[in-house]
């Protein structure tokens, strides 16, 4: 259940890095960007200044006192229109709208415990590839991956990737290398689960 803030009177939910719409805010470049413009996931400190209305949060946080929508006996309401189905309305730059219902569904089935768990995994792989495969230009196609791929999966490309790096002589330091040969097992494995890790562009009308 959410708490407060005892300073901003704010509500601080258990989770930050767990929309309460389903996104996986952990995995999102934002929650990694250095400076003002980070962002502290999910009603984290400082949250409301950065992002004073939102309607799920309204909802959810605020007037119900939730951690996420799939506690909600209305789940899922009209606000999500438009998140399943190739035919989406509503579309963010990093593709983790996808993976928001499927989300608040297993939260609903499993548990939050359960899901945060999982996504533990997911964050512990994105930090690796952003700590050692970070070109400067990836970060945001990492958290992509990382939202998206199977973790056992991405668990044993990291691996391999490391393998190649070491059996190929690549210098630790030549980043730009070591993030040509992580994106391109990326891209093989996504190629093969038919999943999409590029940027969409909006649909015009």
């Amino acid at each position: 259940m959410p708490e407060f803030d005892a300073g901003s009177k704010q509500p601080v939910k258990v989770y930050p890095t767990l929309g309460c719409c389903g996104l996986d805010c952990g995995l999102c470049p934002r929650y990694y960007t250095v400076g003002n413009s980070r962002c502290p996931g999910c009603c984290g400190l400082d949250f409301f200044n950065k992002h004073p209305s939102y309607s799920f949060v309204t909802c959810c946080v605020k007037r119900k006192n939730l951690e996420v929508c799939a506690e909600c006996n209305e789940f899922p309401c009209s606000k999500f229109e438009g998140w399943t189905g190739e035919d989406e309305d509503i579309y963010d730059s990093f593709l983790t709208h996808k993976k928001a219902i499927p989300n608040l569904l297993f939260i609903k089935e499993y548990g939050i415990n359960e899901f945060i768990k999982q996504q533990k995994k997911r964050v512990e792989l994105l930090e690796m590839m952003i700590g050692s495969f970070d070109d400067g230009r990836s970060r945001s196609y990492y958290c992509i991956a990382a939202t998206l791929l199977p973790t056992t999966s991405l668990e044993t490309l990291l691996n391999k990737a490391q393998r190649e790096l070491r059996a190929s002589n690549i210098s630790p330091e030549d980043i730009k290398i070591k993030a040509k040969v992580l994106r391109g097992l990326l891209d093989n494995l996504a190629a093969k689960e038919g999943i999409q890790l590029s940027l969409r562009k909006k649909r015009k009308d």
